[in-house]
């Protein structure tokens, strides 16, 4: 039999609540993965806007206002969702539900009871939840790790004792830090970490590069005990290299470019010098 054209790395799980109830889910694909959860009569999932890839007849979606996840005024201005969309399965049988990442990026399980009951991720990083999870925004308000863009200043945190999930672009490495140990991680790769992990925040160069941009120009200095989750390729960076690639043709794809700039640099002359003459008259 030939082998899938993807990789699985997530078999089939059963997730035990604290109350003993048994849910099973599933993580499917490679690089743009799924996570499919199955819900017994009167279970719920918990989702982000616009994740819900598929689901069975039984299952009834509603978007809601969650109390509970609120954000505050911070996730407003930042243009984050303040909505949550809540996937229920009021029917007799079981049914199930298909949610997806946003991006090219993994599905990281968290059982959040197994990490102290809270755990800081990168911004806008949950997916879904099932049991108890609040879902909220912190702002670090030390001047040192204000970094400018609203990823390196608002933080998500995720507490509870419920299953949480998130997604991580490219590669995920889990780092299990000793006490005392240090790891150093550029700061937009950092998907998730412990709350027990100290952060400081390390730049590498002028401020001036830092503020108008530059790749690892920021370092985030971790100090154990505590696990780090890495992930290769965040988005913004993704986003980036795409832009950059639409924005900046060569002159085979836009040989308008060039005269383009031509007529600039022509048209800036003819400033200079008329503006040269006039002072002299």
């Amino acid at each position: 039999m030939a082998a899938p054209f993807f990789s699985t790395p997530f078999q089939p799980y059963v997730y035990q609540s604290p109350q003993d109830a048994m849910i099973p889910f599933q993580i499917l694909g490679g690089e743009a993965q799924v996570v499919q959860i199955m819900l017994k009569p009167q279970e719920m999932v918990i989702a982000k806007p616009g994740s819900m890839c598929y689901m069975s007849g039984s299952i009834e979606m509603e978007n809601t206002y969650l109390p509970e996840n609120e954000a505050g005024m911070w996730q407003w201005l930042f243009g984050k969702s303040v909505s949550s969309i809540v996937l229920r399965n009021p029917g007799p049988s079981d049914g199930f539900v298909g949610i997806a990442a946003p991006s090219l990026a993994r599905i990281l399980p968290l059982d959040l009871a197994k990490f102290g009951g809270e755990i800081l991720c990168q911004p806008d990083a949950f997916l879904c939840s099932i049991n108890e999870v609040k879902v909220s925004h912190t702002v670090d308000q030390r001047a040192r790790n204000v970094i400018a863009g609203a990823e390196g200043f608002l933080r998500q945190k995720l507490s509870g004792q419920g299953l949480a999930f998130i997604f991580a672009g490219g590669s995920v490495v889990q780092k299990n830090l000793d006490v005392g140990e240090v790891l150093s991680v550029d700061v937009s790769c950092i998907a998730a970490l412990m709350a027990t992990v100290t952060v400081q925040i390390k730049y590498n160069g002028p401020m001036r590069r830092v503020v108008f941009g530059g790749e690892n120009m920021v370092t985030a200095v971790l100090t154990g005990p505590g696990i780090v989750f890495i992930q290769s390729l965040p988005f913004h960076r993704l986003s980036q290299r795409i832009a950059r690639a639409v924005t900046s043709p060569n002159m085979r794809e836009n040989p308008k470019f060039y005269i383009q700039i031509a007529i600039f640099f022509f048209l800036a002359y003819v400033v200079i010098v008329s503006s040269l003459i006039l002072t002299d008259v």
